[in-house]
């Protein structure tokens, strides 16, 4: 099934090819920039699998939910005690002030096997104020296909802090009504994968780019033999590999170490109008282009005059009016130029030295764009 490289490679000791791959430095690999394939992409079909559950959390100081709003918390709390054989008269209509009803959600990582814990993250769903000094009791933790894959049971650890007085005033710190639970859940079922099924694996780039995507393939063929790999498109790279299990983890652990140069990223400008930060990629580039920057200011300035009668006037009245002063200031307009292939470091000096805040750089990128000399995609969060 294997060419002949491929087979006479599973007969060479694994720690010795792996020492051949890392026997450069991570700094002088990365000042080649080359990364590791491990960083560039991930095994096909070995992923996280989303879990979430409710549950109840007790031991609270008055701070739960408050029941005649949050009645699903008396409904819990009944229906768990009745399991325990604990029947409540009918009619009760428990206050519990110590009492909060949560979700819970964790990540169940892959290959996680049942004996196992995972963390977890308790946020409240009532008008509990806050979690702290709670415990959660025992609550399943679901998958997307509704079967159990975790029991959650533990005590809270809580970042935030409320406090209240009894005139009304509060203060909070964080946020107290989410915690977590390092360990908190214990694994009841393994997810199957297909990591040990057919002849070969995929390889998933973080970041779908052709280039990228063929350098892999040349690398793994190089290592290995012509035909070990072949890229399916920008994001996908198919390799053959060892049947036996044991021989395919082995196979992966030197493959993960191998070194690739990635390929350039795309030109792009990436602005937050919201926060005002700019972001400019290292292949930006701006054609010959003239920019000039300046701005008006205009300041109002009110203010009140007292016009007072005449000495010995007959009926005289004293009179406020108001008086208004509007200024305009145009502040010095420097243009700039920029030349052929202008690169991000010109730029963000000239930009610098006209003292442009990021909003005013947003508006010449724009503008840059506009005019068709900003070689770049403008990407605006």
């Amino acid at each position: 099934m294997f060419n002949g490289s491929l087979t006479k490679w599973l007969t060479i000791p694994v720690f010795w090819l792996t020492a051949l791959l890392v026997a450069l430095p991570a700094s002088q690999t990365h000042a080649q920039g080359l990364e590791r394939l491990k960083d560039l992409a991930s095994v096909g079909g070995v992923r996280n699998n989303q879990l979430v559950g409710y549950g109840l959390v007790v031991g609270l100081d008055g701070s739960g939910d408050r029941t005649t709003q949050a009645p699903f918390t008396v409904q819990s709390l009944t229906s768990m005690l009745g399991r325990l054989g604990v029947t409540l008269p009918p009619g009760a209509n428990p206050q519990l002030r110590n009492v909060a009803a949560v979700m819970i959600h964790a990540d169940l990582p892959p290959f996680a096997k049942p004996g196992q814990t995972i963390d977890i993250t308790v946020s409240t769903i009532g008008n509990a104020t806050n979690l702290r000094g709670g415990s959660l009791l025992m609550s399943p933790l679901k998958g997307a296909d509704g079967q159990t894959y975790a029991m959650a049971q533990g005590n809270l650890l809580v970042g935030g802090l409320a406090a209240g007085g009894r005139d009304g005033s509060s203060v909070t710190v964080n946020v107290p009504t989410v915690g977590r639970i390092p360990g908190g859940a214990t694994v009841e079922r393994e997810v199957p994968t297909a990591f040990a099924q057919g002849d070969s694996i995929l390889l998933n780039l973080h970041r779908h780019d052709f280039t990228t995507a063929n350098r892999i393939s040349d690398a793994i063929n190089d290592l290995l033999g012509a035909g070990s790999a072949d890229p399916m498109d920008g994001s996908t790279v198919r390799v053959r590999a060892p049947l036996d299990p044991g021989q395919r983890v082995a196979f992966l652990s030197v493959l993960e170490n191998l070194t690739v140069r990635p390929g350039e990223a795309q030109a792009k400008v990436i602005v937050n109008a919201r926060t005002g930060t700019v972001v400019i990629g290292s292949n930006v580039t701006v054609l010959p282009a003239a920019v000039s920057h300046g701005d008006v200011t205009v300041t109002i300035t009110e203010s009140f005059d007292v016009s007072q009668p005449a000495p010995f006037s007959y009926r005289g009245e004293t009179v406020v009016t108001p008086r208004s002063e509007v200024e305009v200031g145009i502040e010095a307009s420097p243009m700039f130029l920029f030349g052929p292939g202008v690169t991000l470091d010109e730029i963000v000096r000239a930009v610098n030295r006209v003292g442009a805040s990021p909003a005013d750089l947003v508006a010449i990128l724009e503008a840059l764009r506009q005019a068709g000399a900003l070689r770049a995609q403008l990407i605006v969060m």
